[in-house]
C-alpha cells in the first residue's frame, strides 16, 4: 500500500493537470442548464485559488526559522534578474501594442507569458528538492520571501501598463492588484512567525501536518488546470500560438535554471554537507543547485491565477506548461544525482 501511495504521488503533476482538464472538459459537454451555475462556479473558484496560495505559503513559512533567513549577495543578482526582465518585458509589451497593431494580440499574449514566467515567486517546493539535492535549504528560503516581496510591489506596478483596467486610473488599477497580491504574497509569512511566537502548541501541530502541503497543492493545481483549459476552450486559440508559447515558457524555465546556476557558482555557500568531494567542489555544487532552484522552480499556480485574473487569459496556460519543464528538469537533476551517490 505504502510503495503504491509514493507512485501516485511521484505521478501527481500528470494525474492532477489530466484530472483539472478533464473536469471542465466534462462540464463544457454537459447540456446548456448545467451551464447556468457556471457564474457560481467562477465566483467559488475565485475565491478558493488565493486560499489555497495563502495556505501553502503559511504552512511553508511555519517551518522557516526566521533567524535563518540571511540575504547573500547572490539574492540581489537573481532578484535583479527576476525583476529587471519583468519590467522590461512590460514596458516592451506597451511598445508592442503601438507599433504592431496588427497582429499585436498574439505578440501581446507571447510577452505576457515571458512575464508571467519571469516574475511569478518561487515555488514552495522548491526547498524539499533543493534538501534533496544537497542544497542550501536556509539560502532558497530566504529567497522565497524576498521575491514574494518584489512580486508584491512590481506586480500591481507593471501590470496597469499592459492591461488598463476600464473606468480605473493607473493609481486606482494599481491599489486594486496590490490589494490582491500583497496579501496573498506576504500575510501568510507574517501570520506564520506570529503563530510560531503567540501560540507555539498551534505551531508544533501545524508541523505534524507534513503531507498537507502536498494535498493543497494537488487541489490548487486541479482547478489551476481547470481554470487554463477554460482560457483555451473559449478563446479559440490557434495551435501556432499555444507552440509559440510552449517555446516560450521552455526558453525562459532553461534560461532561468541556466542563470541561476551560474550565479550560484560565482559565490561562497554559507553551509555544505561533508561528502566525499573536495570541499571546493562540494560549495560549487551546493551554490548551483540552491540559485539555480530559486530561480527555475515556480510556483506556477500563482502565475496561472495572476495571468486569468488581471492578464489576458488566454496567458494563463502558460503556468501549466512552465510547470511540465521544470518538473522535467527537477526529476532528470533528482535522477543523475541520486545515481551519482550510488556510485
Amino acid at each position: 500500500m505504502t510503495k503504491f501511495v509514493q507512485t501516485i504521488k511521484d505521478w501527481m503533476l500528470p494525474i492532477a493537470m489530466v484530472t483539472g482538464a478533464s473536469i471542465y472538459l466534462i462540464y463544457h459537454a454537459l447540456p446548456e442548464p448545467v451551464h447556468k451555475a457556471g457564474p457560481f462556479l467562477n465566483g467559488l473558484v475565485e475565491i478558493i485559488q488565493p486560499l489555497l496560495i495563502f495556505a501553502m505559503l503559511f504552512l511553508t513559512f511555519c517551518r522557516i526559522e526566521p533567524k535563518e533567513l540571511k540575504p547573500h549577495r547572490w539574492h540581489w543578482w537573481l532578484l535583479l534578474i527576476q525583476g529587471g526582465l519583468f519590467t522590461i518585458l512590460g514596458l516592451g509589451a506597451v511598445l508592442a501594442v503601438k507599433l504592431l497593431p496588427e497582429g499585436s494580440h498574439e505578440w501581446k499574449v507571447l510577452v505576457e507569458s515571458a512575464m508571467l514566467c519571469l516574475i511569478c515567486p518561487t515555488a514552495t517546493a522548491a526547498a524539499v528538492v533543493t534538501r534533496k539535492l544537497g542544497g542550501d535549504v536556509p539560502g532558497i528560503t530566504t529567497y522565497i520571501v524576498l521575491i514574494n516581496i518584489v512580486a508584491a510591489v512590481l506586480v500591481p506596478l507593471i501590470v496597469p501598463l499592459i492591461q488598463p483596467m476600464a473606468g480605473l486610473t493607473f493609481w486606482e488599477a494599481f491599489n486594486m492588484i496590490l490589494a490582491k497580491v500583497l496579501p496573498l504574497l506576504m500575510l501568510p509569512c507574517f501570520c506564520a512567525w506570529l503563530v510560531r511566537y503567540l501560540l507555539p502548541k498551534v505551531h508544533r501541530k501545524l508541523l505534524e501536518w507534513q503531507d498537507l502541503p502536498f494535498n493543497l497543492w494537488v487541489v490548487a493545481l486541479v482547478l489551476a488546470i481547470a481554470v487554463t483549459t477554460k482560457a483555451i476552450v473559449r478563446s479559440e486559440m490557434s495551435w501556432t500560438l499555444i507552440g509559440a508559447m510552449s517555446l516560450v515558457s521552455l526558453l525562459c524555465c532553461a534560461f532561468q535554471f541556466w542563470a541561476g546556476r551560474y550565479v550560484g557558482s560565482c559565490y561562497k555557500p554559507r553551509r555544505c554537507r561533508p561528502t566525499s568531494l573536495t570541499v571546493e567542489e562540494r560549495g560549487r555544487e551546493v551554490r548551483k543547485v540552491t540559485a539555480g532552484q530559486s530561480l527555475g522552480q515556480k510556483n506556477t499556480v500563482f502565475a496561472i491565477w495572476l495571468g486569468y485574473t488581471f492578464m489576458t487569459p488566454e496567458t494563463a496556460i502558460v503556468g501549466g506548461l512552465y510547470s511540465i519543464w521544470h518538473n522535467c528538469f527537477n526529476s532528470w537533476q533528482l535522477y543523475r544525482y541520486n545515481h551519482k551517490k550510488k556510485d
